[in-house]
C-alpha cells in the first residue's frame, strides 16, 4: 500500500510540471508576444487609401453633377447670349462712326500708288481726271485708282512728322520725351477737331455726300506730307527754304482739296460741268473752299516754332 502510494505521488508531481509548462505557454500566448502581428496595418494602411481615392473621385462625380445640372447649362447659355449680343451692339454702334470693316479698304495699297500719290500732293496742277473709278457700284482699291483715298500716307506721315520734329529739337538743344509726346498729341488732337468741325459742317449744311469719316481723316491726314518737306528743307537749308517749301506745298494741299472734294459735295454742279445756282450749292462751295484753306493754316501752325 506503502509503495503504490508513493508511486502515484511520484506520477502527479511528475505531471504537474507539465501542466504547468501548458498553462505558461497558453498565458503566453495571450501577453506579450515574440513578434508584432502587422496585418492590422497593412489593412489600415489599405483601407486609408482607398479613402483617398475616393475622395477626388468623389469630387469628380460632383463636378460632373454640377455640369450635367439643367440649370448651370442655362444659365451659361443665357451668358454667353448675353455676350454675343454685347458685342454685336458695340460692333454696330461703332461702325455708325468709324466704319472698321472698311479700314482694309484703305490700306491697299503698293508702291507704285503711293509715289504717285505724293507726287499728286506736291504737284497737282497737271492731273486732270480727278474721279474716283468705281467697279460695280464700289469703288476700286486705291492701289488701282490714285484718286482713291487711303489711310498709309496720313498714317505714315504723321509718325514721319513726329520724327522730323523730334530730329528738329534736339538740333536746337531742346529735345526732350515730353515736349515731343506734347509735339505729338497736340497734332493728333488738332486733327481730330479739324474732323469734328467737318462733319458738323456737312450736319448744318445737310450734304448729302457719301463722305465717311474715314475718308476726311485721309485728305486731312495728308497735309502731313508739305509739312515734313516744309521742315526738311528747313533744316537743310535754312529758314528761307522752308517759307518757300511750305508755301509751295501749302498751294498743293490748296488745289488738291479743292478738286478732291468738289466732286464729293459738289456733285450736281460737278456732274453737269457748271456751278448750279442757289443757296445750299453756295454754302457748300463755301464749305469746300473753307477745308481747303485750313489745310495751309494748320501747316504753318504745327511747324512754323520747329525751324529757327
Amino acid at each position: 500500500m506503502d509503495y503504490t502510494a508513493s508511486q502515484s505521488g511520484f506520477r502527479q508531481r511528475k505531471l504537474q510540471p507539465n501542466m504547468r509548462q501548458r498553462n505558461s505557454t497558453m498565458d503566453g500566448s495571450d501577453g506579450s508576444q515574440l513578434f508584432e502581428d502587422t496585418s492590422g496595418v497593412g489593412l489600415g494602411a489599405q483601407t486609408g487609401y482607398r479613402n483617398q481615392m475616393a475622395g477626388p473621385q468623389a469630387a469628380g462625380l460632383t463636378g460632373q453633377s454640377l455640369l450635367s445640372d439643367p440649370m448651370s447649362n442655362l444659365a451659361m447659355a443665357y451668358g454667353s447670349s448675353l455676350a454675343s449680343q454685347g458685342r454685336e451692339m458695340v460692333d454696330k454702334n461703332l461702325d455708325r462712326f468709324i466704319p472698321i470693316s472698311k479700314l482694309k479698304y484703305y490700306f491697299a495699297v503698293d508702291t507704285v500708288y503711293v509715289g504717285k500719290k505724293l507726287g499728286l500732293l506736291v504737284f497737282p496742277y497737271m492731273h486732270e481726271n480727278w474721279e474716283v473709278s468705281y467697279q460695280q457700284d464700289t469703288p476700286v482699291a486705291p492701289r488701282f485708282d490714285v484718286n482713291a483715298p487711303d489711310l498709309y500716307i496720313p498714317a505714315m506721315g504723321f509718325i514721319t512728322y513726329v520724327l522730323v520734329a523730334g530730329l528738329a529739337l534736339g538740333t536746337q538743344d531742346r529735345f526732350s520725351p515730353e515736349l515731343l509726346g506734347v509735339q505729338a498729341s497736340s497734332a493728333f488732337v488738332w486733327l481730330i477737331m479739324e474732323v469734328l468741325a467737318v462733319l458738323l459742317s456737312l450736319y448744318l449744311v445737310t450734304v448729302n455726300t457719301d463722305l465717311t469719316t474715314i475718308d476726311l481723316l485721309a485728305f486731312s491726314g495728308y497735309k502731313y506730307v508739305g509739312m515734313i518737306v516744309g521742315v526738311v528743307a528747313g533744316l537743310l537749308f535754312g529758314r528761307p527754304a522752308y517759307y518757300l517749301s511750305l508755301l509751295w506745298c501749302c498751294a498743293a494741299i490748296f488745289v488738291f482739296m479743292i478738286r478732291t472734294l468738289r466732286l464729293k459735295l459738289l456733285s450736281e454742279a460737278a456732274a453737269e460741268g457748271r456751278l448750279v445756282r442757289g443757296t445750299r450749292n453756295q454754302l457748300r462751295m463755301y464749305l469746300t473752299m473753307s477745308i481747303a484753306a485750313a489745310q495751309p493754316i494748320f501747316m504753318y501752325w504745327l511747324t512754323y516754332h520747329l525751324i529757327r
